[in-house]
């Protein structure tokens, strides 16, 4: 048995990613994603541990808090396996493999993830969160890991060949498929959201809800090729559904990560950059499909809020920031009633005729600007200057609470994506500010993140990942295509073509075409993926 940890710490304490930086003082004993723990699993006779997750990750805090600051389940972690952790921000090859593994294996996935496997990779059980003793039906790490143990040292072949199984699926679902998409696709797209589509609250499917921009992108681009109405009002309701609940930050601007029910009334706190850029995006497009103002509206908000709170000094963009502070999940954001009407004094009954305070504490919208005016016998503009005037005085009280952490890694591919959102509003809304931001913010990464025409991953307080994803190149190119759409600088269109160049050398598949995740001749865990289909990111 390892010696608990006492405090000092591990080999963590190493790394840039404040995620792994978060567990550095755990009693396990964790290794980063290298060849040495590799080496000592393989010494060792060992299984791996192998923990994935991301510092604004809830569940990932309250797992590190049960088990991972435990004594005991941290004896139990490091006298059965070799323990490493990874940060899925800056390694999503590594995610995206395992996460097709745990899906694979039980059906479900999400973060934190947590992964059982072999010295050579191969998993053979795989499971998200874990508390430490079972309960309401979820195995606990006190119990699964000594069973695993046995297996490892009675019935390895048992384990070896589940784990041969699952590994020889994943490779097989690298290969190429038969086709192209065409029309029919589309169709079946359409179709396939169709039926998924929450005709009572907006978007797609039952609770938990995301947001899936990308699902809103393509109904707005099947809308603009089919004139099939249908298509454009699922957008509107749902962009009107998240904007006027409580996933949207009515007080500060910008989107959380999801709600936890169907009416999108509690969200889970943290806030994401790629979601920011993405649903920018599709509000403007929405913007631009009906005129209506609400959608440029919630767009400017939503990057007041990003460049006020997100932005690097020198103009990049911080990855996310968490949902908890010492005070709970989402204490910096809950409201209740009587703090409304003690802050805004006479403001507050115009204020709650709005807004209306759930008993969970989060802010949604009741009423229209357009019904509220007409109540109050007001013009609208009149109204929605007295409700900014409220939501500014309820954000710099908010500022003098305890603020959740902020992720300060700059990731190239996330960044490109709000750079584009920056660009696209600056030219749909006629407004240079945004257009500067994304110039200024693409000066930053082409002099940090740009090496030898391509782009690297991650920047954190002058230290560069070596790594780079076909991700940041593909999201840089479109940044750089919007920047010169934008400005017609003829230096973005000139960058753009030099990182698709490299994008060529070192992602495309000469055998079966399209682009690889990693880099030719880098270290994959068991196959190259070749991501084909939109997630949370594009």
């Amino acid at each position: 048995m390892s010696p608990p940890n006492n405090g000092t710490a591990n080999r963590l304490i190493h790394e840039q990613s404040p995620y792994l930086r978060q567990h550095a003082h755990n009693p396990v004993d964790w290794y980063p994603w290298d060849e040495e723990a590799f080496r000592h699993a393989r010494e060792q006779d060992k299984p791996i541990f192998l923990s994935i997750g991301y510092s604004t990750c809830h569940w990932c805090h309250v797992m590190a808090e049960e088990s991972f600051e435990d004594e005991d389940v941290a004896a139990l972690l490091n006298d059965t396996f070799i323990c490493i952790k990874v940060d899925r921000e800056e390694r999503p090859d590594i995610d995206s493999t395992y996460m097709t593994a745990a899906q694979a294996i039980t059906g479900t996935g999400g973060w934190p993830l947590t992964v059982f496997m072999t010295p050579d990779r191969r998993p053979f059980y795989a499971a998200t969160y874990l508390p430490k003793h079972a309960r309401y039906g979820q195995p606990g790490l006190m119990e699964i890991v000594p069973r695993i143990r046995e297996l490892w040292d009675t019935d390895r072949e048992e384990l070896l060949t589940t784990a041969g199984r699952i590994a020889t699926a994943l490779r097989n679902m690298t290969l190429p498929s038969e086709g192209l998409p065409n029309q029919d696709s589309l169709e079946a797209g359409y179709r396939q959201l169709h039926d998924a589509y929450d005709a009572v609250h907006g978007g797609f499917g039952t609770a938990p809800k995301f947001p899936t921009p990308h699902r809103l992108l393509f109904l707005l681009r099947y809308w603009r090729r089919t004139s099939i109405s249908g298509a454009l009002d699922m957008v509107e309701a749902t962009l009107q559904a998240m904007h006027n609940g409580g996933m949207y930050d009515h007080v500060g601007g910008g989107f959380h990560r999801y709600a936890t029910d169907a009416a999108w009334h509690v969200p889970h706190y943290e806030k994401m950059l790629y979601d920011q850029a993405l649903l920018v995006i599709a509000h403007l497009e929405a913007y631009q499909a009906t005129g209506r103002q609400r959608y440029a509206d919630v767009a400017m908000e939503t990057l007041d809020y990003v460049l006020r709170d997100m932005r690097h000094p020198d103009g990049g963009f911080y990855a996310a920031e968490d949902a908890d502070t010492a005070d709970g999940e989402g204490a910096f954001y809950r409201w209740n009633k009587q703090d409304v009407e003690t802050i805004l004094g006479d403001q507050a009954s115009l204020f709650l005729q709005s807004y209306d305070v759930s008993g969970e504490g989060t802010l949604h919208r009741v009423a229209t600007d357009e019904q509220l005016a007409a109540k109050h016998d007001i013009s609208k503009q009149e109204l929605c200057r007295r409700l900014a005037r409220a939501r500014r005085t309820l954000r710099e009280t908010r500022d003098t609470r305890d603020r959740p952490a902020r992720d300060d890694k700059i990731l190239a591919d996330w960044n490109g994506l709000m750079i584009a959102a920056l660009a696209r509003a600056g030219q749909a809304l006629d407004d240079t500010r945004y257009t500067q931001a994304g110039e200024q913010a693409m000066a930053f990464l082409w002099r940090h993140l740009h090496d030898d025409g391509g782009i690297l991953h991650r920047y954190r307080d002058g230290h560069v990942m070596e790594q780079r994803f076909a991700t940041d190149a593909a999201f840089s190119i479109w940044a750089l295509i919007e920047l010169y759409m934008a400005t017609f600088t003829p230096v973005s269109l000139a960058r753009a073509i030099r990182v698709q160049e490299d994008m060529f050398e070192r992602f495309w598949d000469n055998a079966d075409g399209g682009f690889f995740l990693t880099e030719h001749g880098s270290d994959v865990p068991l196959a190259r993926s070749k991501p084909t289909e939109d997630d949370a990111l594009p």
